[in-house]
């Protein structure tokens, strides 16, 4: 079992950063952690209200913190300048605060898309904000999850719903990896005193060798839901007229851009084997069928899922 550390977490208030968030105060660690705004006071938490552009307050987030888990990122956004802005510049500026407050060890949660930096602005700027972290002097270890999901996420919410529904549109064929929103916390807190994990870069999964195909996972979510849905591959050229309406509709607040068209389209998702943490450290503990019907579980609880 890991010592007790004080964690610096960006994100905390997301789905991936607010799991860690409360796996780290279970497994007894204090937190501080970045906001935009207010939050009510937690035992064990410490709020620091900034953002990663504001390099004053990332300071105060790293003061007395041993470790830097930087989680934060911008997921879609509208233009290239804009992930860069906000995943590559700000995993420099958290990097600098780190150094200025002597705080050592940095966990950087990046992406499977740095893996395919061409593919997608999104995959371009983790991959630069990769760059950064590995040039940064630190002992840093570097973490490029799949597919997360889990209780809170909005990402593959989308997903369940289509299956309820009864008609899941999927991207053209491919494989792709997934994991569970817990698994990933586990592995992230494992790191926390792990030496040997230094200048290492991981990509977990669920332990599926060949990750899953696009059909049958729909099936299998379909199935949990107790339907059986059908399943549409949607070309790519098609895929891309719909970018380009949702841009005209909603403009920089469109779900559906170009960028992600060119990830969704991409035929595999599937995590190295060779990247895989050790088995000595981590190993995934929920398949992903009892973890998606405990999640499909949760949403109809939230009532989102009907």
């Amino acid at each position: 079992m890991s010592a007790t550390r004080t964690l610096a977490i960006t994100g905390a208030t997301g789905f991936v950063g607010g799991h860690l968030l409360k796996a780290a105060r279970s497994a007894g660690h204090d937190v501080r952690a970045l906001t935009r705004g207010p939050r009510p006071a937690q035992t064990g938490v410490t709020w620091i209200e900034g953002t990663l552009d504001q390099p004053e307050t990332l300071a105060a987030l790293c003061e007395g913190a041993d470790v830097v888990v930087h989680i934060a990122g911008l997921i879609n956004g509208p233009s290239r300048a804009a992930f860069d802005a906000v995943n590559a510049g700000g995993t420099a500026h958290m990097v600098d605060a780190a150094r200025i407050a002597g705080v050592r060890r940095f966990i950087h949660i990046s992406s499977l898309a740095a893996r395919e930096p061409e593919l997608s602005d999104y995959g371009w700027s983790k991959a630069k904000s990769e760059q950064i972290v590995a040039a940064s002097g630190l002992d840093w270890t570097i973490v490029r999850p799949p597919a997360v999901y889990g209780p809170g996420d909005r990402e593959t919410f989308e997903l369940f719903r289509m299956a309820r529904r009864g008609f899941v549109a999927l991207p053209p064929a491919g494989h792709f990896s997934i994991i569970h929103v817990e698994d990933l916390c586990r592995l992230i807190l494992a790191l926390l005193d792990a030496p040997e994990t230094v200048g290492e870069t991981y990509e977990p999964d669920d332990g599926r060798e060949e990750g899953w195909e696009h059909r049958h996972f729909a099936r299998t979510l379909g199935r949990l839901l107790g339907k059986r849905p059908a399943t549409l591959a949607v070309p790519k050229m098609v895929m891309a007229g719909a970018a380009q309406v949702d841009r005209l509709v909603r403009r920089d607040r469109a779900k559906l851009t170009p960028d992600r068209v060119r990830y969704f389209c991409h035929p595999d998702w599937v995590v190295t084997a060779e990247a895989r943490p050790p088995a000595t450290l981590w190993a995934p503990e929920i398949r992903t069928p009892t973890g998606l019907k405990a999640t499909a579980d949760w949403y109809r609880q939230q009532g989102w899922l009907k």
